[in-house]
């Protein structure tokens, strides 16, 4: 029996008229009106592999024999209209080893897809445009992450590992200083606040351990997630002061206190989301107190499009003691309790290391403030320090930023040499799914990144009714 050679095939089917064969006149009439659509739409970019990367080319019309396409649907089988075609770019080429019936545009290839001129794709935080036929021009903006400094950091050996926190692909480096820290550096006159010294019984031992949420299950709160608002300074006194109140009720009053309460409310001397002052934000909780975040939530927001926060839902009395009603109602409708909790001033430790860890021991989480440079944003697990190896950077790809956080606990490990590293535990603002389940490990008893130089303690306003409320 004769049998017709494939090529053969090919070149009788391409003879045939564009509707012979086709068991329905509708599918021919959309086929066509598509390809009409793609031909005038400009979509061709002779040079993109789809048919060869796929090995399709399919004998006749089928519907199947199809690929995704700059947002439409391209077509490798032998069923296309050719004048106005709907068949991938490739397909003439690959499928039939002929050149394409149109001329080739002119513009730039990307992963197998070619831009027209002036066309632009994403390169994590730059914006590639091409310029002429095969020229591309990116922008040279520092990304916040970085994959060459993750490299270095993981081939370093510095005792903790770097990785990509999906949250900050396509940010600047600039946009992570600005956006997710938050926290102004106290001026001088703060700074110069006394310090109250711990006394340390010569004694007693510090344990090499220690993690609040061991000592205080339940009353200990998770790491929250400030979002692209840079409010550290709301976020960290906010997990400070629900830890507090919550321990030194004994756990008959354990909030999440609201961030946000503090951003849109505590607007003296305050920007909101645009940065803040950790001295400001304790003088508000102690003065007119803040709800629940269930009653006032956190409002995601892009600071720049909006101001420095939303405006103020949520009016407290002045002054007070203990657990008292605002008088206003919750923000959130569908929350009734609208309690306002207070605190006593706030009070600074001593920069020794054993009085922090006293203190932390025994009233609770304490707020640090520190400085974040651009490896930080990179951290994923271990005990950090900041990175000889980002410190030989050219100056284009170092940052610096204010940020304030909750430190939780202490611990050491013991290195293959038999050295001892000692950590701080804390808690940072950037969602559970950074760092350590939200927290961080960082080198203790070296003041690493300043973490040792600014700790204030706190204690949560409680009174007896309170807790006979509760």
């Amino acid at each position: 029996m004769w049998r017709c050679p494939l090529g053969l095939l090919l070149l009788l089917l391409l003879l045939l008229p564009a509707g012979e064969g086709l068991p329905s006149a509708q599918r021919q009439r959309g086929r066509q009106e598509f390809a009409s659509g793609l031909h005038l739409r400009g979509i061709r970019d002779v040079g993109g592999r789809y048919c060869q990367a796929q090995d399709l080319c399919c004998v006749g019309r089928m519907d199947n024999c199809a690929l995704p396409y700059l947002g439409v649907t391209c077509y490798c089988d032998l069923f296309c209209n050719r004048t106005v075609s709907d068949c991938c770019p490739d397909f003439w080429d690959f499928c039939l080893g002929v050149p394409p019936p149109f001329p080739p545009i002119q513009g730039c290839m990307h992963r197998d897809v070619v831009y027209p001129t002036y066309g632009t794709y994403w390169d994590n935080c730059n914006r590639c445009t091409c310029l002429e036929e095969g020229k591309w021009e990116c922008d040279q903006m520092p990304c916040l992450v970085d994959q060459d400094l993750i490299n270095a950091i993981n081939q370093g050996n510095y005792g903790w590992q770097a990785g990509n926190h999906s949250a900050f692909w396509g940010m600047t480096l600039d946009d992570g200083i600005r956006y997710r820290l938050g926290t102004i550096h106290p001026p001088q006159s703060v700074m110069n606040m006394s310090k109250i010294h711990t006394v340390l019984d010569p004694d007693k031992v510090l344990p090499p351990a220690f993690e609040a949420s061991e000592k205080w299950p339940r009353l200990i709160h998770e790491p929250m997630d400030q979002g692209n608002c840079a409010g550290s300074w709301a976020f960290s006194t906010a997990a400070v002061a629900s830890d507090r109140i919550s321990i030194h009720s004994l756990g008959h009053m354990t909030p999440t206190l609201s961030p946000q309460n503090l951003l849109s409310c505590d607007t003296y001397n305050q920007q909101g989301c645009h940065g803040g002052h950790l001295d400001r934000a304790w003088l508000f909780l102690q003065r007119q107190g803040v709800v629940s975040d269930h009653c006032y939530p956190f409002s995601s927001h892009e600071p720049d499009k909006v101001g420095p926060a939303p405006h103020c839902m949520m009016h407290s009395r002045a002054m007070g003691q203990g657990k008292q009603q605002a008088t206003s109602s919750c923000p959130n409708s569908h929350v009734l309790d609208n309690a306002i909790y207070q605190v006593t001033p706030a009070y600074r430790l001593g920069n020794n290391e054993k009085e922090i860890m006293k203190e932390l021991m025994e009233n609770g989480p304490v707020q640090a403030l520190m400085e974040v440079h651009e490896d930080f944003f990179l951290y994923q697990s271990g005990i950090y320090r900041h990175t000889p190896v980002s410190l030989g950077l050219s100056q284009q790809y170092r940052r610096q930023g204010t940020h304030s956080v909750k430190i939780t606990g202490w611990g050491e490990e013991i290195l293959p040499d038999g050295k001892k590293l000692k950590y701080w535990i804390a808690a940072n603002s950037w969602g559970p799914a950074w760092g350590e389940k939200g927290h961080f490990r960082i080198l203790r008893g070296a003041n690493e990144c300043a973490i040792e130089s600014f700790v204030l303690g706190v204690w949560g306003r409680v009174d007896i009714q309170d807790m006979a409320h509760h």
